[in-house]
């Protein structure tokens, strides 16, 4: 939690400099027990709580609560792998994206009960561990519908629109949220049929000065500007086999309907099923 502290220093030298026990109750702030677990806070080996931050605002009124929203964003980062975070920054300032997801539909894209499936598969993940990355990808997402929105093209995989991820009616509710996505002034949406194309082998994903490529073990973060055209012309190379817009948008709409005709046959063979 280094990257706490630091932020508080730089939220101005008189507040820095406050002695951190002033925040808590006269009580407390007598117990030798407290001032070591607020040191431990200060120097990162401990990581402050919710209660903390509040404590802080208390203390340090003039500040307009920026310690409980600051505890809030940080929590984001705890569910961020340190190779994603510099991606994170570069598609929240970028003025256009480019993104190709091959098998699974890209986390802007995702519906929360999709997202949650997709990150319960990891093996070893806990359940907080899965709350935590599914609130900073849904986070993310706001880019989209901001008031300053880049210019997005997705290339999407037709494979991801058949894969069953959770259920059938995730499958529905999924592709609905896609279609009302793909209407969006600022969002194109083409799918890249299944047949063999320059992208089989990886996803990645394209701003103005930068680009991610993501793999089984981690992602990486480039700022070549040869990469970059590179991955560019790739990615205008994938488009041209993709289907066009409104083709695009017709195909996700019927799947839409075959999700949820299997999801209501699913519903209607479950009683069956426990009454035979």
């Amino acid at each position: 939690m280094l990257c706490y502290c630091r932020e508080l220093a730089r939220q101005g030298r008189s507040v820095a400099e406050r002695p951190v026990p002033a925040i808590l109750p006269a009580p407390i702030q007598e117990s030798t027990d407290e001032r070591w677990q607020i040191s431990r806070i200060e120097n990162g080996k401990r990581p402050p709580t919710e209660l903390f931050a509040r404590m802080c605002d208390r203390a340090f009124p003039d500040r307009d609560g920026w310690f409980s929203e600051f505890y809030a964003e940080s929590r984001t980062w705890i569910a961020t792998p340190p190779w994603f975070r510099s991606w994170v920054q570069h598609e929240q300032k970028a003025a256009t994206l480019r993104i190709w997801q091959p098998s699974v539909l890209s986390g802007l894209l995702q519906t929360e009960d999709y997202a949650r499936a997709i990150l319960g598969v990891y093996p070893g993940v806990t359940d907080e561990q899965i709350s935590e990355r599914l609130a900073a990808r849904l986070a993310r997402q706001a880019i989209l519908t901001r008031d300053d929105p880049p210019a997005v093209w997705f290339l999407v995989d037709e494979a991801a629109l058949r894969r069953c991820v959770g259920s059938a009616d995730i499958m529905a509710a999924q592709l609905a949220h896609l279609a009302g996505l793909a209407r969006l002034p600022n969002v194109t949406i083409q799918v890249l049929p299944d047949i063999a194309h320059a992208g089989v082998l990886g996803g990645f994903a394209v701003a103005e000065r930068a680009a991610y490529i993501e793999t089984a073990v981690a992602g990486q973060v480039f700022e070549d500007a040869d990469i970059i055209t590179g991955l560019i012309t790739q990615f205008d190379t994938l488009r041209n086999e993709a289907l066009r817009k409104s083709e695009s948008l017709a195909l996700i709409e019927r799947m839409c309907g075959t999700w949820k005709a299997a999801g209501a046959r699913a519903a209607t063979q479950a009683p069956t099923a426990e009454s035979a």
